[in-house]
This record gives C-alpha cells, structure tokens and sequence, in this order.
C-alpha cells in the first residue's frame, strides 16, 4: 500500500480546479468548420441525358474474371471511367454558348423565304462580314476546304487556279496558277501545307505556293479526303484505284483497285475514318486500308449514286441518286430511315456539325433541319448562286455554308449549323503559332496506325477469343512440352523454404534429372540392341574345320 500524503492530494486538486485566465493573447479558439457546411445540400445532380452523351459503353463483368487481384483491378478501372463520365458531364455546365435557330414568327412562319440580305442586315458586323459572294468567273468551277479549326480557306479552279486565305480576316495566304486543270483540293493537318489532285498526279504546297512534294504514285486523282488521326491522304483516281498516303513519313500505306470504273463520288465517316464511295451501279462500299476487299456493300438505290455525305456521330448516312431521290440510312442496321424527293435531284450533300443537312442541285442551296429524326417536308433555309453549284462544305464552329460554284465561291450564313463551343485541345480557332505547333507534336504522337480502322467500332474494344485461343494453344506447346513418363513427387513444405520460385526450381530439376535418366536408359537400351545383331550375325562353331563345310 502506497501512503498517499496531503501534499499530494492538495496539488491534484489544484490542477482539477486550475482555469486559465483569459487575455488578449491568451484567448483558446475552437475550430471552426465551413460557414453554411452543415446546410450544404450536396452536389448538384447530373443531367441524365449529358451523362448519355459521355457514355463509354458497357463495363466488364469482373464476374468473369479468373484471379481475385485481376477482379479487384478491373473494378479500380471501371471505377475511373464512371467518375470521368460524371466529371465529363458536370463540365457542360460551364459550356455556356448555344446554338441559335431561325424561327419565323406568326405572319412568316416559312423560314425558307428569308433571304441572306435581310439576315445580314439584323445581325451584327462581325457575323455580317462572314457572308460575301468572291466572282471568279474565268477559272471556275471552284472545290473548297476548310481547315479543321475553320479558321483557313482552300480554293482550287477547275482550269488551274488555287488560292489560300483567312478568310475571316480575308488576309491572303498564296495564290498560284498550276496551268493545268484542278480536280480537287485538300487541307492536311495544319493550315501549312494542302494537297492539289491535278491533271495527272496529285502536289503538295505549303502555305506560301511553294511545291514540296510530287506524288506520283497519285495519279489521275479525281476525289481527295484526308483522316486527321491517322495522317492518311486518300485519293480516288478515275481508273478505279484508291491510294492512303501517310504523309507523316511520306509513304503508300495501302493501294487497292477496286474495279468499279471511275470513282467521282467519295467522302469519309468521321467516326471511323472510313472511306465511302458511291458507284454507277446504286451501290456504296465502304473501304479500309487493311482489305484489298470492301469491308462492306450496300445497295442504296437503283440509279447511279451522285453524292454521300455522313454525319459526325458517323450513325447516320445520306445518299442521292440521278433519280431525285434522297435516302437516310443508319449505318448501325445498315437499314433506310427515310426516303423522299428533291429538286432535280441532289449534286452534293454534306452534314454540319450540329445535324443539319445542306443539298445542292442546279444553282439552288437547301439546308434541312433534323433529316435524321424525321422526314423532310420543308427546307430551313434556301439561297441561290450565280452558276451550278460544284462544291459544298460547313465550316467547323461557324454558323457558315461554303459554296463552290462555275462564277466563284459564296459564303452563306446558316444559324445553328456550327458548333458554339470548342475544345481547345482539339481544334482551336484562335490558337497562336506555338499552339499549332505543340498541338501538332501531340497529333504525332498519338497518331492511330491504319491497321485499327474498321466499319465495327465496337470490334477495337472486344477480345477475338477464337485467335486468341488458337496463339494461346500454340504458346502453350512450344513451352510446355512434358516428358510422358515424369513422375513429380515434391518435398513437403518447410517453413520459409517455400514460394513459386522454389517450386519451379525443384520442378526443373526433376524434370532434368528424369530426362537424363531417361536418354541413359535409351542408350543403354540401344548398346544391348547392336551387340544382340552383333552376335546373331557372327556364325559360331564348335569345331575349327567346321567354317569348310
């Protein structure tokens, strides 16, 4: 027993009673959490239909998954992509631009009878500007292009005559005359070099007219097309061969002839990076750079096809034939939506960012709202130029429709066919020159290799299983080949004498000493063998005269 003395007792109770005094700088402050935390009401729900947009398909079924370990990885991984799906669809909130439709009031309800004057002069200067009318009638009819960014205009002449502008600023790039006759013109990745299909071969200029490249492997080119991703020119030559030029290292990837004859209508599915053509006989085949065969083959009308044009979710596809007859087509069931009558039948059909569908035929310019959801009665909007219309392309991220025609080019004010909000990292309208030119390292570096363009875009996420199996099965044989008599009786296991190492180890060595048992017992076996023949060939004799007999 410990004596517990007064003085002791009297300090415990003078510290249990002990309180500081308050001062100035002698003041204990309580920790403070968030103001309002506790009325927080939590994060702002997620719009179903945003969360629909970023969707990356259907996860993996860990359930499936052998090891626990590859279980618990693939649920981490599955993990990220649903929280990069919410972050993706949380962002839109900060993408405050909309697009903005023509609606007619009570009194007009027709859109279509508005005409490009009395928009110019309702909207601002700015907008008013990117609508104007270049007459060129000498050296028409034009081809155009727009740039990725569509910040960059290309025109090439049918008689020769190619030009490169700004055309928002209208500031003049290069202007030269090939002096003899242009089929069509392409942009390549950046606004510094653009390719020209000429009379016999195709040329690569950069953005001062100077020619750099001669492509003479290209010949006789009518249509050109260029896949961003995968840095892949692709030419449609008037024989029937359709060429894919790498232009980052300057190589023919593939070449094939497709033997339909002359290949005048051709364009790109924006998804895929697949090339479709349309052909005399109503038929369209979809090309990739791996088969020497089309990929695929459909037959969309009963006339000669006149234009193709795919949307940019590359679901949908719009084909016109001779017999005035337009066609919607889901690419997903390869089946028609829709089908109706236009004009004198459409020349040129190309889809803008936003959906809409600008046709062209004769001198007449028709742009549809929603083709894809239902059928067409009535067009958005009409304009009409000076001569027959020979080209048609929306410019990205402007409200634009770019008009080649036999007079010259025409820009026309189309609201809500461009995209209002732009990323940046992908395509950027205002990017400086250090911009352009990191953004062109990092297409480099994450360019696609041709092999990987398929009409199946679902076919780059799955597993071929029945060529899987079979390398995995050859694998195994050429690793894994057992003796048919290896007995294999291990130690019991020490404590920490064991491990997956140690075991492959003993396994080695018996399989090793059994070999070696095994290959002694053969040799020996093959000695008894040839003295036993030796024996049985030797004649044996009892007597010495017995050899005479």
């Amino acid at each position: 027993m410990f004596n517990i003395t007064q003085d002791v007792i009297r300090k415990v109770k003078r510290k249990q009673e002990f309180k500081p005094e308050i001062t100035k700088g002698n003041v204990y402050k309580k920790k403070k959490g968030k103001k309002g935390a506790d009325q927080f009401p939590g994060k702002k729900p997620i719009d179903p239909l945003a969360l629909e947009r970023h969707n990356r398909g259907e996860g993996v079924n860990t359930e499936m998954v052998k090891t626990k370990f590859k279980q618990k990885e693939q649920l981490r991984r599955e993990q990220r992509i649903g929280f990069a799906e919410e972050q993706s669809a949380r962002v839109e909130i900060l993408l405050q631009e909309e697009e903005g439709f023509l609606e007619g009031d009570k009194e007009q309800e027709f859109t279509a009878q508005i005409k490009q004057e009395q928009i110019k002069r309702v909207v601002d200067k700015e907008s008013a500007s990117k609508c104007f009318d270049l007459k060129l009638t000498e050296l028409g009819p034009y081809k155009t292009s727009y740039t990725r960014n569509g910040r960059h205009l290309l025109l090439g002449g049918r008689k020769g005559h190619v030009a490169a502008f700004d055309w928002t600023s209208k500031a003049l790039m290069c202007e030269i005359n090939t002096m003899e006759s242009v089929h069509d013109v392409q942009w390549l990745h950046t606004e510094n070099m653009f390719a020209v299909a000429q009379k016999k071969w195709t040329y690569i200029y950069d953005n001062q007219g100077i020619e750099v490249h001669c492509l003479k492997t290209m010949d006789h080119v009518s249509r050109l097309e260029y896949l961003p991703y995968h840095f892949l020119l692709v030419g449609a030559s008037e024989r029937g061969g359709l060429t894919w030029l790498d232009v980052s290292v300057g190589k023919i990837v593939a070449s094939t002839w497709t033997r339909m004859n002359s290949l005048e209508v051709m364009c790109q599915n924006p998804a895929t990076a697949v090339v479709i053509l349309g052909h005399n006989q109503g038929t369209v085949t979809m090309w990739t750079p791996s088969m020497k065969e089309p990929a695929a083959k459909m037959l969309v009308h009963r006339q000669p096809v006149r234009a193709v044009a795919v949307d940019r979710s590359g679901n949908y596809m719009a084909t016109s034939a001779t017999d005035r007859s337009v066609k919607i087509w889901d690419l997903r069931m390869y089946k028609s939506l829709h089908e109706y009558k236009v004009g004198a039948g459409a020349s040129h059909l190309q889809f803008s960012q936003k959906g809409l569908l600008g046709l062209s035929f004769g001198n007449r310019v028709e742009v549809y709202k929603n083709p894809t959801v239902e059928a067409l009665t009535k067009p958005y909007m009409k304009h009409e130029v000076f001569k027959t219309v020979s080209s048609l392309q929306f410019c990205p991220y402007e409200d634009v429709l770019g008009i080649g025609h036999g007079a010259g080019f025409s820009s026309m004010l189309v609201p809500g066919a461009g995209e209002p909000n732009f990323d940046a990292l992908e395509a950027n309208p205002y990017q400086t020159v250090k911009q352009r030119k990191e953004a062109e390292v990092k297409l480099l570096l994450d360019k696609v290799a041709p092999e990987l363009i398929t009409v199946d875009r679902e076919a780059l996420a799955g597993v071929d299983v029945p060529t899987m199996q079979e390398k995995m099965d050859e694998r195994n044989k050429k690793l894994f080949v057992k003796p048919s008599n290896i007995e294999f009786d291990p130690r019991q296991k020490m404590k920490g004498k064991g491990g997956s190492a140690k075991r492959h180890h003993i396994r080695r060595t018996v399989v090793e000493q059994t070999r070696a048992a095994n290959l002694k017992g053969d040799l020996e076996d093959r000695e008894g063998r040839r003295e036993g023949q030796a024996k049985k060939a030797a004649p044996v004799f009892k007597n010495v005269l017995d050899r005479f007999k």
